[in-house]
């Protein structure tokens, strides 16, 4: 028998019909495949992947799932989609989630992660099905003083650059609506937000991010690009902040708006890494390469934060949430799927990503992670 992961987060999600919106980016697409495997049916509102390849269409999820193309800033079709498919749940991922990207068309990025969530939540208002929404921002929401200090959730909002400003500004529209409209009694809808760090896995293909890039140079023989490589940030496993994201719905589905606040899911405190260091371990992985670094020290560049870390206490503390992997074994793990795509061009990479689904809820059953259960031992 293999593993039953209907019961896992408390079996919440079997028979539940469950929107994501951004089920087309690479988080989006690793959580449908997951709420899939847990029993859910799962409706995907999103553009078109914006990389090619993607993992979604690798994966062929769009046979796998409700797809409905749309833009999350086009209110009228959002709204009616969710009056029409009446969903159970909601996680919110559609956003423009690339820093560099934000200097170049600040506008967008401020209509798609501000009003786009502005439109979500206006949609839910409307809607008497939906019993919870976890919106996903980011660790850049907070105001980073460049401090030696693992920022907390009631932290200081803000952000230097537009991406991280429009982080903050939809953690503050959240907090509006969840005081305003959804933590009320005229209303059934709890409204959470979730802040993670830099995630990393297989089937991430998006521009000026450092696995991507990594992979890319490592598969073309080329020395990896790294912009700045004393940069240290929160890096887990893609699956680590998901399993936070799906235990914290599960426990909102039981608990109301108990939970309905902001939270952080990072790695443990101990594992600070710098960018060259991580692209040292993704050489060493793959079995050959090296870095060059590649800084713009022009006085143009784009400003990025050098240090940034999350606290995760209230997480652990409240949840019983932790993460499952250490750096080493998230590498291994994303350095795995990547190889096996590119030795097996053309296959269908579902069954590879569930797998190592799989490989990490076995993990978080020997660690005696709360979300994933008990060991079956009459699996085999």
């Amino acid at each position: 028998m293999g593993l039953d992961m209907n019961n896992l987060f408390d079996g919440i999600y079997a028979g539940k019909k469950v929107l994501v919106t951004g089920h087309t980016g690479f988080k989006g697409s690793w959580l449908s495949i997951w709420l899939r495997a847990l029993g859910a049916q799962v409706v995907g509102y999103a553009l078109p992947p914006d990389t090619k390849p993607s993992i979604f269409e690798v994966t062929r999820l769009r046979n796998r799932l409700i797809h409905i193309e749309g833009d999350i800033r086009d209110y009228e079709h959002l709204s009616g989609m969710v009056l029409e498919h009446r969903p159970d749940m909601v996680f919110h991922l559609a956003a423009q989630p690339l820093v560099r990207l934000s200097y170049q068309d600040p506008r967008y990025t401020f209509e798609t992660n501000i009003m786009g969530t502005v439109n979500l939540l206006e949609a839910l208002r409307a809607s008497d099905t939906v019993k919870v929404c976890t919106v996903i921002t980011s660790d850049k929401c907070y105001e980073n003083h460049e401090w030696d200090y693992s920022y907390r959730e009631n932290d200081a909002l803000g952000g230097y650059d537009p991406y991280s400003s429009s982080k903050a500004g939809a953690e503050l529209v959240v907090s509006a609506y969840r005081q305003s409209f959804f933590n009320t009694h005229s209303t059934q809808t709890t409204v959470a937000s979730a802040r993670a760090g830099n995630v990393i896995g297989g089937g991430d293909w998006a521009m000026d991010r450092l696995v991507p890039d990594a992979i890319k140079s490592l598969a073309a023989g080329e020395p990896i690009p790294v912009r700045n490589p004393q940069a240290v940030r929160p890096w887990q496993f893609v699956l680590e902040p998901l399993s936070g994201y799906l235990w914290l719905a599960a426990r909102l589905w039981q608990q109301g708006d108990e939970l309905a606040s902001g939270w952080n899911f990072g790695p443990n405190d101990d594992v600070i890494m710098n960018v060259g260091e991580i692209a040292t371990r993704l050489a060493g992985q793959w079995g050959s390469g090296s870095w060059q670094d590649r800084a713009d020290s022009s006085f143009s560049a784009p400003h990025e934060a050098n240090y940034l870390q999350l606290d995760c206490s209230r997480a652990r503390r409240l949840l019983d949430w932790f993460p499952v992997y250490g750096i080493e074994q998230a590498i291994d793990a994303t350095v795995a799927w990547y190889k096996y795509y590119y030795q097996h061009p053309g296959d269908d990479a579902y069954d590879l990503t569930l797998a190592q689904i799989t490989d990490y809820v076995r993990q978080a059953q020997v660690k005696r992670v709360k979300w994933a259960g008990r060991i079956d031992h009459n699996e085999c």
